[in-house]
This record gives structure tokens, sequence and C-alpha cells, in this order.
């Protein structure tokens, strides 16, 4: 079972964050939309106080968030987490209000584009030699290769030491495509967001959109790190959580 706190009153919200950070620090910002929303913030295995498993995997923890739905609630990923919430939404698509996602790791759905395919490439060498690399040095080709903007201290201790161990282990994201076409199927209303920082992430997302038939967003200040643009983030997924809401009523 999955440590996951839960905030505020009004319709549940499940926000899963990606890799190397746990919820309270990706969703620290997003603690004002407890005003309106009870925010279910769970850790994925190995973060915070959930237990740890073998390595992180979107398919296998997918049915973790997909118990978190209860009955009906608006279903939240970012980056690693992204992914992970596709695959929890055709779980149980009948316990989903909404899906949004923000530059998710599944990069092979844009596969043929140079670009991304150079990406795939150098993530595949970069997930290869993980284990055999310091930390440090992996959790910077990592932030680099996805355009972070958190920047990484000269010594790596507590919660971020851990997040990037976890990293070494990792199941790559673009390893298996995300059910599209079934999500597609699905009548819940769908957004995807990105930075604005990479061509890469861009073309990602306009084929996730496209594919989904989703709402598209861009927003831009914090590279792949959209969810600590706070108010900008915050404002665009209050403004869709509530005409989801208004079109189910």
């Amino acid at each position: 079972m999955l440590d996951a706190p839960r905030s505020g009153s009004g319709p549940l919200v499940v926000l899963v964050h990606g890799s190397v950070l746990g919820a309270a620090v990706t969703w620290r910002k997003q603690q004002s939309l407890a005003r309106h929303w009870t925010l279910c913030t769970p850790n994925r295995p190995g973060f915070g106080a959930s237990p740890p498993a073998e390595r992180g995997d979107f398919e296998a923890e997918a049915p973790l968030i997909a118990e978190l739905l209860g009955d009906g609630a608006h279903l939240v990923g970012h980056s690693y987490g992204a992914v992970i919430a596709m695959f929890a939404a055709v779980l149980r698509p009948e316990a989903v209000r909404s899906l949004t996602i923000s530059e998710p790791g599944c990069l092979s759905v844009a596969a043929g584009n140079p670009a991304v395919d150079a990406v795939i490439e150098n993530g595949n060498q970069l997930f290869r030699r993980g284990p055999q690399m310091d930390p440090r040095e992996l959790l910077v080709f990592f932030r680099d290769g996805v355009g972070s903007a958190n920047v990484t201290p000269e010594e790596l201790d507590g919660e971020l030491l851990a997040g990037a161990r976890l990293l070494m282990r990792e199941r790559p994201p673009w390893e298996l495509n995300p059910p599209l076409e079934r999500l597609a199927a699905q009548p819940f209303r769908k957004l995807v967001i990105s930075g604005g920082h990479s061509d890469v992430f861009e073309a990602v997302c306009d084929v996730v959109a496209e594919r989904l038939g989703a709402e598209r967003a861009v927003i831009p200040g914090r590279g792949h790190s959209i969810p600590a643009t706070g108010d900008a983030y915050n404002e665009r997924l209050h403004a869709f959580l509530t005409a989801c809401e208004a079109t189910r009523a």
C-alpha cells in the first residue's frame, strides 16, 4: 500500500509524481488547490513512507494508483508519473473523471523524429550505465536530458540521494507505448501540458494530445518542472477540473 496523504475538501484529485523527487516536493506549489479539491498525493514505491520495490516500473505501479481512485477521481501525472497515470486510467476507466498529464516520458510515441530518436538512444545508454554510475553523475545527466529546472547540489544526501539511487534501476518509460487508443475511446476529458522548453517534449505532447483527442496547453518558465510554475499550472489545472465537473453535472 502506498503512502498517500490527503488534504483539502471537494472532488478527489490524485496527483502522481515522477522520478527522483517524491510527492511533497513535486506538488509543493499545488497545496493552494486544496481550497477547492481533495488532493491525494501518493508517494511512488521507495519514496516517502511507501515501501520500496525492486525497481521503478510504470506498468507495475499503475494498479497501485488505480486503487486510489476510489469511486471516482481526477487523475494528474507529471513526467514518469504521467506514464503511470495513463496505464492506471485504462485499468479503471469508470473511476476516472479526467486525465491531466505533463511531459510524459513515453518518447517512443514520437519515434521517427530525429531529435526524439537521439534522446531515446542517449537515454538507453544512460539507463544501461546507470547502476555503475555515481548517483550525482547520473542525476546531472538525467536532469540535463529532460530539461529540469532543479539545481543539483555538489553533494547529494537525504531524499535527493535516495531518489537518484531509485533512478538507477528505473524501467525506461519509453520501453512500452501507452494505451492511447484505449484512452481515446473513454469519455472523460484529457489535458496534455508541456513546458515550451524542448522540441522533443513538444513533439511527444503533440502526438499524445492528438491521439487522445485531448486539450493542449503550454506553460513555460520552469522547463520540464512544470508543476513548479505554481500559479500558472494551478490556474490551468483548476480551470480544467472545474470545467470537467460542470460537464459531469
